[in-house]
């Protein structure tokens, strides 16, 4: 008697195929079993699922009308039952189909290895390595320094705790989180668990990795990120879920890794943006990261200098418990901030110091005659962020999207940074034939090039100047390579985007500034103060990181408002004044953590497309709350209306109850597949629950 199979596959878009689909095979199949199956005319990857309860499981299929199960997938054990509750929490909350979540978070090459290839892949990762062929397992060189007092009362808190507490690590920049996390981890490798350390960015885990191998010789450690290629993600993931793997280093989507022997779980700069998934099934790995901790009964620590308020709100209403670390190590004294306010200073004089204040240029070349470094923050890659002609007012407009293509005068060329569209810089005004076209604004090639002109470097010659940002960041190799030159002091002055506020502990940096801190002060986004905040204290953390140095450690903001309050909490070093200060106005105004938001988003090929399907679903919406549990919003084009030729808009949808925001949900999907059906202009659509930017 063939047995029936529930399976979940990743399903085309807006297919409208149940949560399982129903197959047959020869016995029945543990649940978490990774199966190929056919799908219409192809054959795909699915995971054998739990079954279907109630009335659900009598509405299926009959048996004469299933399909065979192709093929099964040795894992050597099924996926455990928390994970796939994990997945169908995730699927459920971000309203996405369970396939499309658990396809997605596994490594790509399971969808296409044969049972027979993906064995060999097993038993080769399984096989018996000396220590020098495994790069993942090395001796230890690091002894655990000595712990101060804040530091060792947070580690006896976490290494006593017990049960599934959600712990926020608040501590200033340098005060040693990253040695909490290490201590923390080495109690749960030594009772045989696993640990689970998650960074928002590609870029953080070479040093960390580094550090981690250095202090757990003798443990397994593997990395999961988008930047491995499929054969190495793949082992690493089979490292990780056959409990080879101790330690598993990761970003966002290592919070799906199959762990089963979980004993901790580390989200580093809980705060950073880059922990929400913007593509497909747009998940928080942050918030899943707190879901699996109550889920699998492990702890969870969320760390940063500077938390997202819905976390600082959390902690103060005791949802999280919350461990403080107010100094830095070794005593040393946080970074005086000095606000320069821009509005005396003529424009001329600015471009005449490479778009830095006098006092700042002063303060800079003080730092380069004693031998020591500088970072400059400037949140603007490229040469300029615009070309002009005064002729004929003609700007280098993006003929695909509604926004500017941004000069790179290193390859001569004008790129759009929304669809990549590129073309060479050129010669003349395309509308007038003006010779005379010049870069508006400064961005951080240009910055590097105008300060090479204006500083000296230690000796009197020329100053050392180096840049770092994606565009030198996406050369393989080439920020490791600009990170260890400034480490080793081969570089005075370090020009770069917000990768230079993330976690690097340059010892020799005394002075940070930042040149275009307003540019997010007056942002239509509700969050733009809250990152710009963020980005700033980070930012001032880089300097001062040498005890020894931290008093004579600054922080230079460049300000035409520095009257506003976020800069005086700046100042002060004050975050608690800021979230105070930020929560007030968004328990005023009915913004989150107060309520919850879920934006849809429709593309179209004209902006009355979009709209108009956007209003038919807030009319669908209407119709489905009578009773006002949710407000909708009137639908909006987004900031930037359209990229590479597809118009897009917006639609807001909240409530103050999360749960009747999410029943909603449930409920108005269905009704946005049959519009989607009517409105025949619509390219796609996408509900993005927790939105980070509205």
């Amino acid at each position: 008697m063939t047995a029936r199979v529930p399976v979940v596959v990743d399903p085309p878009l807006h297919s409208g195929l149940g949560a399982t689909l129903t197959y047959c095979a020869d016995a029945a199949l543990t649940p978490g079993t990774l199966v190929r199956v056919p799908l219409g005319p192809r054959t795909v990857t699915g995971v054998a699922w739990d079954p279907p309860a109630g009335a659900e499981a009598q509405a299926g299929p009959p048996d004469d009308a299933l399909r065979p199960v192709t093929e099964i997938l040795d894992l050597g054990t099924p996926l455990g039952a928390a994970w796939r509750h994990l997945v169908s929490f995730a699927a459920g909350y971000y309203q996405r189909a369970p396939g499309e979540v658990a396809l997605a978070v596994l490594p790509p090459e399971l969808r296409t290895l044969t049972a027979a290839q993906l064995d060999r892949r097993r038993r080769r990762r399984a096989a018996p390595r000396a220590p020098a062929d495994d790069p993942a397992t090395v001796a230890a060189t690091d002894a655990a320094p000595a712990l101060e007092p804040g530091q060792r009362a947070a580690v006896d808190a976490l290494v006593h705790a017990t049960g599934a507490a959600c712990w926020l690590l608040h501590g200033v920049t340098g005060s040693g989180k990253t040695e909490v996390y290490l201590h923390a981890a080495a109690a749960q490798l030594a009772a045989g668990r696993q640990v689970l350390l998650l960074v928002p960015e590609i870029n953080l885990t070479p040093q960390l990795e580094s550090r981690l191998a250095a202090r757990f010789g003798g443990h397994r450690l593997v990395t999961l990120h988008s930047g491995l290629t499929p054969a190495q993600r793949l082992g690493a993931w089979l490292d990780a879920h056959e409990g080879r793997a101790d330690l598993v280093l990761g970003t966002r989507l290592a919070v799906f890794a199959s762990l089963p022997r979980l004993g901790l779980i580390v989200v580093d700069e809980e705060h950073d943006a880059s922990y929400k998934q913007q593509e497909g099934a747009r998940y928080s790995a942050r918030d899943l990261a707190v879901y699996r901790g109550r889920l699998e009964g492990v702890p969870v620590v969320l760390g940063s200098a500077t938390p997202s308020l819905e976390t600082w709100h959390n902690a103060e209403q005791g949802r999280y418990r919350r461990l403080s670390l107010p100094g830095r190590i070794g005593d040393g004294g946080l970074p005086r901030v000095r606000v320069v306010d821009l509005r005396p200073i003529p424009a001329a004089t600015l471009r005449q110091h490479g778009g830095l204040a006098p006092a700042l240029r002063e303060a800079l070349q003080q730092r380069l005659d004693a031998g020591e470094q500088a970072l400059l923050l400037l949140n603007r890659r490229g040469y300029a962020p615009v070309l002009h002609c005064g002729e004929c007012g003609w700007k280098s407009d993006c003929a695909h999207c509604s926004a500017w293509r941004v000069f790179h005068k290193a390859d001569r060329t004008l790129r759009c940074h929304h669809c990549g569209a590129t073309d060479r810089v050129p010669r003349a005004c395309p509308a007038c034939g003006n010779l005379d076209i010049t870069p508006v604004g400064q961005g951080t090639e240009r910055l590097e090039e105008q300060l090479a002109g204006v500083l000296r470097g230690p000796g009197g010659g020329p100053a050392r100047i180096a840049r770092l940002d994606a565009d030198v960041a996406r050369h393989r190799g080439a920020l490791e390579a600009r990170l260890a030159a400034v480490h080793a002091g081969e570089v005075d002055v370090l020009v770069g985007t917000q990768m230079l506020a993330k976690g690097h502990d340059f010892r020799r940096v005394t002075l940070v500034a930042a040149l275009n801190a307003d540019g997010a002060l007056f942002s239509s986004d509700f969050r733009a103060a809250e990152r710009l905040f963020s980005l700033l204290m980070q930012a001032a953390g880089r300097a001062g990181r040498d005890a020894a140095q931290s008093a004579r450690s600054e922080m230079w903001v460049q300000t035409a408002n520095p009257q506003h309050p976020l800069f005086a909490a700046l100042v002060r070093h004050d975050f608690e004044a800021f979230a105070a200060q930020q929560l007030a106005e968004r328990a005023a105004v009915g913004l989150p953590p107060f309520h919850h938001l879920a934006l849809l988003r429709a593309d179209a090929r004209t902006p009355e497309a979009a709209l108009g399907y956007l209003a038919a679903a807030a009319e669908a919406a209407r119709a489905l709350d009578p009773e006002g549990a949710i407000t909708c919003s009137q639908p909006v084009p987004t900031p930037v209306a359209r990229v590479a030729d597809v118009e897009r808009a917006q639609l807001l949808v909240e409530s103050p109850s999360r749960a009747a925001l999410g029943r909603f949900l449930a409920a108005w999907m269905p009704e946005l597949h049959t519009l989607r059906a009517a409105h025949r202009g619509v390219l796609r659509w996408a509900v993005d629950v927790d939105p980070l930017a509205i």
